[in-house]
């Protein structure tokens, strides 16, 4: 039990509920000043230090992660959102800017600074990036901003990003770094052709004749007598 004031205790009783493995009962009583009879103020399921709880509650748009979406799902914005800032303000990207008012395209929201930032970071550290697997493996000269199958993106991202073209890689039509790299790079025939091939030395010549002594059991035919009809036994 547990002495909450003047007067005011709580008693502790171990559930046996299913499922509240480690809650407690607790009641709260009390009484009035002079007076012998005690009085209940209120009866809790609590949990205890050791008590099964859930996970605590985490917001839906925090829980979404990419890949989530499917088809037919909707994910709206925030109105307040860091990653973009209204169309009429500058967007901060020179060639962003230019094409928009040449166009008059007139978008509502632009992605500000700070959300073309942390896409750039994202796209680095995952699998567009220098330290994914297939770019690990991948020999060292064959980067995509050296492919002719990069296609730079537009903005200020396209100093670090492009798109790629190559029907043949596993990364085509998507948004990698230019010093991505894999296996399908443009220039990787003409760079294989330069290395030359080592020959291996010849395992088995069969030119050459070794003669072997073979011997004659007992029974056989010399060289010097008249050779057997065939189909002796």
């Amino acid at each position: 039990m547990i002495a909450e004031g003047d007067r005011v205790v709580t008693h502790f009783f171990e559930s046996h509920l299913d499922g509240y493995r480690g809650w407690r009962w607790a009641v709260t009583v009390t009484r009035v000043p002079r007076s012998r009879h005690v009085t209940i103020c209120e009866i809790v399921l609590l949990p205890g230090p050791d008590a099964l709880l859930a996970p605590g509650w985490v917001p839906w748009n925090e829980r979404v992660q990419p890949g989530d979406l499917g088809v037919g799902d909707l994910m709206p914005t925030a109105p307040d959102d860091d990653r973009l800032t209204p169309g009429y303000v500058l967007s901060d990207d020179a060639a962003v800017e230019e094409v928009s008012w040449e166009l008059g395209l007139g978008r509502s929201r632009v992605m500000s600074q700070d959300g073309r930032m942390e896409t750039a970071q994202r796209w680095y550290d995952g699998d567009a990036g220098p330290e994914a697997p297939i770019s690990a493996a991948a020999p060292r000269n064959a980067r995509c901003g050296t492919c002719g199958f990069y296609l730079p993106l537009a903005g200020s991202l396209r100093q670090m990003f492009g798109v790629c073209g190559n029907l043949y890689a596993p990364d085509d039509g998507r948004a990698v770094s230019a010093d991505h790299g894999c296996g399908a790079h443009s220039e990787a025939l003409l760079a294989g052709a330069e290395q030359p091939v080592d020959e291996l030395p010849t395992v088995y010549d069969d030119s050459e004749v070794e003669a072997v002594a073979v011997s004659r059991g007992h029974g056989s035919v010399e060289s010097g007598e008249p050779g057997e009809d065939y189909g002796h036994s």
